[in-house]
């Protein structure tokens, strides 16, 4: 199978792996593979499964990228959106704290890329509602590799896959989500957003709050699932976690340095809007994190069990 290739050279210097990386799900995610400064993914694309082959040139100015499989020219096409290139920064003002505006400076080439797959990055994000992130990682491995296929060219050599589709996952009875260990609540969230997934797919470009308000108009899909989908699938540069484990306590530690409840910390963040999704990535890269003390949350030993994060 031969490659189609494509060497793109950004409006910026563009720093390929931080922006890739929101895409990857846990060290064994079996869709994403990192080879020194190389990035492997299997796309499932609205024309078919992808192998996509993202590489830096720096010394030359440009981002080299091969693809294979039927979806190889439609990954190619949205390449520069996937690094960013649609993220407008013009007015973006990080001078309302002094963190902020030192780690604007230290990674204002960051962008925020989208992938323009719903689909794509619902199905992992309600895998991980409310449960540790080894389980979370867990279940997604197990239902890539029981429903996905192996992704084409020299994907299947570095062992990587395609996540299924829409129409396998509606069908996935409920006995084998729970023997990937995802409970009844997370299942039935995701089996009722594959039924409408082509209505997901269209949301693609809509403003940041219609895309929100149509996402949690789903059962069991709550903002923090929907903020997670805004900010990988359609780039959303003001879309927050909010209710997340770790988010608002690590922004408050880094602005104020004490935890925030999810209260304070979209109190803190409205300065930026519609910029506040890009100030928790800004202080994430420049270590903005609170001090992890004490037991980490364990992973659960039976299902079901209750989900409280949508």
């Amino acid at each position: 199978m031969e490659a189609r290739v494509r060497d793109w050279r950004p409006a910026w210097p563009c720093p390929v792996g931080p922006v890739l990386r929101i895409h990857k799900r846990g060290g064994g995610d079996p869709t994403y593979r990192i080879e020194g400064d190389r990035h492997w993914r299997g796309i499932r694309t609205p024309d078919g499964p992808t192998t996509l082959l993202v590489e830096p040139r720096p010394a030359e100015g440009t981002v080299h990228a091969e693809a294979w499989g039927p979806g190889a020219g439609w990954v190619l096409d949205s390449l520069p959106g996937l690094l960013g290139a649609d993220d407008d920064v013009s007015d973006f003002e990080p001078g309302h704290h002094p963190l902020v505006t030192e780690a604007w400076r230290r990674y204002g080439h960051t962008r925020i890329g989208r992938t323009g797959l719903v689909m794509e990055a619902l199905t992992p994000a309600v895998i991980e509602q409310k449960v540790t992130g080894q389980e979370a990682f867990a279940g997604f491995r197990m239902l890539v590799h029981r429903f996905g296929e192996r992704a084409p060219g020299p994907g299947r050599e570095r062992r990587l896959w395609v996540q299924p589709d829409a129409a396998t996952i509606r069908q996935v009875p409920s006995w084998e989500w729970l023997r990937m260990h995802v409970d009844p609540a997370r299942s039935r969230a995701l089996v009722t957003a594959a039924r409408v997934a082509d209505a997901l797919e269209r949301t693609v470009g809509l403003p940041g709050e219609e895309v929100e308000r149509r996402l949690t108009s789903l059962p069991g899909i709550g903002v923090w699932t929907a903020a997670e989908v805004r900010q990988r699938a359609h780039g959303d540069a003001d879309a927050v976690s909010f209710g997340d484990y770790h988010v608002a306590k690590d922004v408050g530690w880094a602005l104020a340095g004490r935890a925030f409840d999810d209260a304070e910390l979209a109190e803190a963040l409205e300065p930026w809007r519609p910029h506040r999704g890009r100030v928790t990535i800004l202080v994430g890269l420049a270590g903005g994190r609170m001090p992890r003390r004490g037991a980490r949350m364990a992973p659960r030993t039976h299902l079901p069990a209750r989900v409280t994060r949508t």
